[in-house]
């Protein structure tokens, strides 16, 4: 039986959609409100916050067959995903950023990663027309 998106009903989607934050506008956030943000290290190619890095940084990973679904403004023709080398999943990418939430963001839509220089390198939100936003709120 075939879903809403023409996929098997066994295939479940991982749900990005976005939130306006006054001072940086129209941001990604993951299903449960958790802004995700780019890292200008993986040079809008691939995934290089590992380790450490992703313990403080954790990528949003789709699980299984699960594919990423654009709720909102957020458009489906910018979601993908990458493979992440260190455990073998994949994690979603937007206009081939690789996406991560930031453990210290307590609340929805919380933005305390934005523009930090952490874990080696610069971490940014990014705007649902796949444009990376560099000011602070």
């Amino acid at each position: 039986m075939a879903g809403a998106y023409g996929h098997s009903s066994t295939v479940r989607g991982i749900r990005i959609s976005s939130k306006h934050v006054p001072g940086l506008g129209q941001i990604l956030v993951n299903a449960k409100g958790k802004t995700l943000y780019i890292f200008e290290p993986d040079k809008h190619a691939k995934v290089s916050c590992l380790g450490e890095c992703a313990e403080i940084w954790p990528p949003q990973f789709l699980v299984g067959k699960q594919k990423p679904v654009a709720v909102d403004k957020v458009r489906q023709s910018l979601l993908g995903n990458d493979p992440d080398p260190s455990v073998g999943e994949r994690v979603i990418t937007y206009a081939g950023w690789p996406l991560y939430t930031y453990v210290d963001d307590s609340t929805p839509a919380s933005v305390g990663g934005q523009a930090l220089d952490l874990n080696g390198g610069l971490w940014y939100v990014i705007s649902t027309s796949g444009k990376v936003i560099k000011n602070k709120p």
